[in-house]
């Protein structure tokens, strides 16, 4: 006779066999895919913020310079993030401002004002894989994170700054994309990026952008104070110092209007 006990360890087996059988028929794409979903997931519902920022650009020599800058960013729910980006230092460009709207699929928009020339310049699309004020960041890459802006690939497991990640290639779907594809280490506790690796054109590897000094805010999301962007075939780099975030300051989308950008303080 067959016991309750016999019956439930049977069924059991069988479904822990099915899920053995689904894990091995997933392919490195779907699970790529599945990774950047989690990733985005993790780091959805904050509203919106504002912070302060340093940037420091190195030449390959190793001198330096300094820009400060005050950053407004609002997360959309059905698109992508909406960015202001105001040069509060050195003197020559304070008053600079760039506003960028990011898109899932369709190209992003992105407009530069330039105080010295009184004029609002719009980025085009084929111009996106330019330097961003004379740094190693591109306009591209100065876009939110979207999913569907990328194709993937998990490559494998890897053990870096004594955290465990899961190593995922993207590749743009952006035919404008400066890059054939980022190589992207994310932590596998909190899916925190900790490293992308940038490839160019020719699939030579152009840029690593590296992250640390992460901290949480409102008990749910994280974010790197220091972010540092090395150009290999440059010897340039730039490095952010990220300070005073505040979340859920009660932006809206008048504060993220390109006729204003002149006005912006």
């Amino acid at each position: 006779m067959i016991t309750v006990k016999q019956i439930i360890h049977s069924l059991t087996l069988v479904f822990v066999g099915l899920i053995s059988i689904n894990v091995q028929a997933s392919t490195p794409e779907k699970k790529g895919l599945s990774i950047a979903t989690e990733a985005k997931k993790q780091d959805t519902g904050w509203i919106d913020f504002t912070a302060d920022m340093k940037m420091y650009l190195r030449n390959k020599q190793g001198q330096s310079s300094l820009c400060e800058l005050k950053i407004k960013t609002l997360e959309l729910e059905n698109d992508g993030d909406k960015s202001l980006t105001l040069f509060n230092k050195p003197r020559d460009v304070k008053g600079t401002a760039f506003l960028s709207f990011s898109h899932p699929i369709d190209a992003d928009d992105q407009w530069l004002y330039l105080p010295a020339l009184k004029r609002v310049k719009r980025i085009s699309s084929s111009n996106k894989s330019g330097p961003f004020m004379g740094s190693e960041f591109s306009f591209e890459d100065l876009s939110s994170f979207e999913v569907e802006k990328y194709s993937y690939k998990y490559l494998h497991d890897e053990l870096l700054n004594n955290q465990d990640t899961f190593v995922i290639e993207q590749f743009p779907v952006d035919e404008n994309s400066g890059y054939t594809r980022r190589v992207v280490w994310l932590d596998k506790t909190e899916y925190r990026v900790q490293k992308i690796e940038f490839y160019d054109r020719k699939d030579s590897l152009l840029k690593t952008l590296s992250y640390s000094d992460y901290k949480q805010y409102l008990n749910e999301y994280w974010r790197a104070d220091k972010m540092v962007m090395v150009n290999h075939q440059s010897g340039k780099s730039t490095e952010l110092e990220w300070t005073n975030y505040v979340f859920a300051s009660g932006l809206t989308d008048s504060n993220f209007n390109k006729n204003a950008l002149k006005r912006v303080r």
